[in-house]
């Protein structure tokens, strides 16, 4: 697909580490070389660096007015100045298209950009149905998710959670898998690894008490859970509580996006629900043996149990330990796993999924001529 000129805004809350993050990198990189002129929009503070590549002629624009815990005046003080300042970095990128990532920030988006003529699409990067917003926010989606061109899921059943107005200009595209170029595989030490943002949702206090139930089985076995997040101090005290203090690492992000894959053995994924799970993509395409909940939504589709993986049912303790248990006991079981694994990452190749992407944009655009056609015409 070529730009021709085309220009693309895309909007997310910031360029740090995570998931999103890391897609918002690749399509925005892809559309550059395809020809478009880009702009990516944050409300990160100025001199903030992305976590992950950008290429030099891509714009990115700070608006400075990130997140911050306020009460509930000055909350709505700071959304009206988000809106306004993004409506002002909208206008300023002249876009052809608007891609918004996020659900709070598409809200934002899709009120900022009242009266413009230009397609918005959303993009909702988590599991609708449980990640906790508020009645406030909820209302809001709402309210202004109709007035959205269109809406990109990562699943099926993140999209069928939406009504039918919504689905009916809906894309399902998955995360891509982009491993880090020249990765070096360092492994045979025997570590458990987890990967993810510090949180509630991501389950890190159900992993330590599974690991704490089949640790002293496998005295030669670790467990690294790289990532921050605010509840690192309620984490590290149920770690040193459980005896696990010396067993268990939290080290923090990566120096780089992935190093984690260098080292792991096995990989772990304890979330309590998900919108997709691109550490467990990432983990099955590096070759490694996987062991997950099967939460709502990604691990499902990603993982066939007993193949190229072991799902267990989600939030069961005793179920993951049992799994752990059997994966750090059989070296051939983690062989056989790991290739298998390896294989079935390869359908999120990046450029099938840049595919679906470039679907998004053409009937985007094509909307956008067709209303300038007609225009021309009265």
């Amino acid at each position: 697909m070529r730009g021709s000129d085309g220009r693309i805004t895309i909007v997310v809350p910031g360029l740090g580490a995570g998931g999103t993050e890391h897609v918002v990198s690749l399509i925005a990189n892809h559309w550059l070389v395809s020809g478009f002129s880009v702009t990516v929009i944050t409300f990160e503070t100025r001199g903030s660096v992305p976590y992950y590549h950008f290429e030099p002629d891509i714009s990115i624009v700070r608006l400075n007015i990130p997140n911050r815990r306020s009460s509930s005046l000055q909350s709505s003080v700071d959304i009206l100045e988000r809106v306004r300042r993004l409506r002002s970095a909208i206008r300023a990128s002249r876009p052809d298209f608007v891609l918004s990532f996020l659900t709070r920030t598409n809200v934002m988006t899709l009120l900022a950009t009242i009266g413009m003529e230009i397609p918005v699409v959303v993009s909702e990067r988590n599991n609708p149905a449980l990640q906790p917003f508020g009645q406030i926010w909820n209302r809001l989606r709402s309210r202004v998710y109709p007035r959205a061109f269109g809406l990109v899921t990562m699943t099926e059943g993140a999209l069928n959670y939406f009504p039918a107005q919504m689905r009916r200009r809906g894309w399902v595209i998955a995360n891509a898998v982009n491993l880090p170029q020249g990765w070096q595989r360092r492994r045979g030490n025997n570590i458990l690894t987890a990967v993810g943002r510090l949180t509630h949702q991501k389950g890190f206090d159900l992993l330590l008490q599974a690991f704490a139930s089949t640790a002293a089985r496998h005295p030669e076995w670790t467990l690294e859970i790289w990532g921050e997040g605010n509840e690192r101090g309620r984490l590290e005290a149920q770690r040193d509580g459980l005896g696990l203090t010396t067993r268990v690492e939290m080290p923090g992000l990566t120096s780089r996006p992935g190093e984690w894959i260098e080292t792991a053995d096995v990989f772990v994924l304890s979330s309590r629900f998900e919108g997709w799970g691109i550490a467990l993509l990432e983990a099955m395409a590096a070759g490694l043996p996987v062991v997950a909940f099967d939460c709502e939504w990604g691990p499902g589709v990603m993982v066939t149990n007993g193949s190229d993986g072991i799902l267990v049912p989600r939030n069961d303790v005793d179920a993951l330990a049992e799994a752990l248990d059997l994966v750090l006991s059989d070296r051939n079981l983690r062989a056989e796993l790991g290739a298998n694994a390896q294989l079935a990452a390869r359908k999120y190749r990046p450029d099938r999924i840049l595919q679906k992407w470039d679907d998004v944009v053409s009937a985007a655009l094509q909307s956008v001529k067709q209303g300038k056609s007609q225009k021309s015409r009265m």
